[in-house]
């Protein structure tokens, strides 16, 4: 027959900054306390706020019952923003432009295109300089969507000299649109 003991870790703080003392009981009542190293990546601190730039560091506060708290601190990466794009700029910003544009054609109420959304944000930053990138709601710009003969969303179709190059419909993986891409870089 197997014997099973169960145990609880209680994790106390003394006023100051020292590291906690762990006390594990087990069912049987035995008490046995050890020191744990202080973990670096957490921190005692006041409660900070968001004030401002994306790059700056986020604090996250949680506060247990007891009034401990534990702060985690992430650093924000500055995304690149996809720009929209309506029929009104399309000339402009898509059939004049000196480098290659990759544009998703896509709607609000599309399930897929909001799966491929943060590929197209990933594809725009990491192809910054190289391509831009824009999105056309097909809602509010159907004179282009109709122009371009999209008849499923999203469809992603890249750009160059003002010429229609690739087209790729539906979400597909980044894979994918990185090899369309890297044709015409």
């Amino acid at each position: 027959m197997a014997t099973v003991q169960l145990q609880s870790l209680t994790l106390s703080r003394s006023s100051s900054l020292s590291a906690p003392t762990t006390t594990a009981s087990s069912i049987s009542g035995r008490r046995s306390s050890l020191k744990l190293p202080r973990h670096a990546g957490l921190r005692l601190a006041a409660p900070t706020r968001f004030s401002g730039s994306p790059s700056r560091a986020v604090s996250r506060i949680a506060s247990s019952r007891s009034g401990g708290r534990v702060v985690c601190e992430a650093q924000d990466t500055a995304a690149v923003q996809v720009d929209p794009i309506t029929d009104s700029n399309w000339q402009s910003l898509v059939l004049e432009s000196d480098t290659p544009v990759l544009v998703e054609f896509w709607a609000p109420w599309c399930g897929p295109c909001r799966m491929i959304h943060p590929i197209i944000d990933e594809l725009a930053k990491e192809y910054a300089g190289k391509l831009k990138c824009y999105k056309l709601n097909t809602d509010e710009s159907p004179s282009t969507a109709t122009r371009y003969g999209i008849r499923s969303i999203p469809t992603v179709i890249i750009f160059k000299n003002g010429e229609k190059k690739d087209a790729v419909i539906g979400a597909v993986p980044k894979t994918t649109l990185m090899t369309s891409i890297e044709k015409f870089l």
